[in-house]
């Protein structure tokens, strides 16, 4: 080899690895300057449903921290729409998602081909909220205690009915669960939304229902519209300390709970994930933050970090994944 050969090879070696290190603290600059522009948070749902009502207090509650945070409603698919748009996004951190067991459960289980994998493709940066499911009946039913409803469906197999928000809610789930857990036989009415179903609940045209826990359903059972015979966190509801829980009213294992959380494309640099996990913990340590989420239902979660967010997400599937598998549940 020809000595200017030589050289230029060794030089272009020198070059190239002078180049990275000048990526890498290119990298480094952006990461310490995040956010320096709005940031997209794509909510999978259409908008004014349950996921709305704690992702814009969170967008609100982390302006101070985060800046502009530009909430993107991308309804499709139970979730399965707007999840893979944030999963092929760029690891940026200024493409997020609002995440719920339906994003991180129900549509990589149930579905025929999968858009992305829950736990791969994600980054957990922090579960926000939970609530629990609650288990109602209209007041003529004769139940007062869920012992009580639980004799009844066993009495009369497949003769009683429950309502949902859908297949594949978490209050469908919620209610197989219940029936496999009680060896019960209770139809299921799925219904396009909480809304409908609550609505039909409260109108006496179904006697059972599993509905999510919000503000306006301890409304309507402090007004004896509905009657709630238990809830099914794994502790008393805050907003509703005299209701059972599942497990105290005598359901072992009766655990089942919505949950709402903020994740990043996989491959998001840490620093990015912890900015944005702290920007959410200093908003849930704010009481009005606080106060807006238990006034709707909820309350908030202490997996509000990155890693304790991963293991929430780990315990969900191991939960739900046989449940799905046992009820046969398939998304189209």
């Amino acid at each position: 080899m020809e000595r200017r050969d030589f050289l230029r090879i060794a030089l272009g070696g020198a070059a190239a690895a002078a180049v990275a290190p000048a990526a890498m603290a290119q990298s480094a600059m952006a990461q310490a300057s995040y956010p320096d522009r709005p940031i997209r948070l794509i909510v999978p749902f259409p908008p004014g449903g349950v996921n709305d009502a704690v992702a814009r207090p969170w967008v609100e509650f982390v302006k101070t921290s985060l800046g502009s945070v530009v909430i993107e409603n991308q309804g499709g698919a139970g979730g399965a729409v707007g999840a893979a748009a944030a999963a092929r996004a760029n690891p940026d951190g200024y493409t997020l998602l609002f995440g719920s067991g339906a994003t991180h459960v129900v549509v990589p289980t149930a579905s025929p081909k999968p858009p992305y994998d829950p736990e791969r493709d994600f980054e957990p940066i922090a579960i926000i909220s939970v609530s629990g499911i609650g288990v109602a009946v209209h007041p003529s039913h004769p139940a007062k205690t869920l012992k009580e409803l639980i004799d009844d469906a066993r009495a009369r197999p497949g003769k009683l009915s429950y309502a949902s928000a859908g297949v594949g809610s978490a209050t469908h789930l919620g209610a197989e669960l219940f029936k496999s857990l009680t060896k019960t036989d209770i139809q299921h009415v799925p219904y396009r939304g909480g809304g409908p179903a609550l609505n039909d609940l409260v109108g006496g045209h179904v006697p059972v229902g599993f509905i999510n826990v919000t503000g306006q359903v301890l409304e309507l059972q402090r007004a004896g519209k509905i009657r709630l015979l238990a809830v099914t966190t794994p502790k008393r509801a805050v907003g509703a300390p005299d209701l059972p829980t599942a497990e105290e009213a005598g359901v072992p294992g009766c655990v089942a709970l919505n949950y709402a959380g903020i994740f990043a494309p996989a491959k998001t640099p840490r620093a990015i994930v912890d900015r944005v996990a702290k920007a959410t913990q200093e908003a849930m340590a704010n009481p009005d933050f606080v106060r807006l989420l238990t006034a709707s239902g909820f309350e908030p979660s202490a997996d509000n970090n990155p890693d304790a967010a991963r293991r929430f997400v780990r315990a969900e599937l191991d939960r739900w994944v046989p449940v799905i598998k046992e009820i046969g549940l398939k998304l189209e």
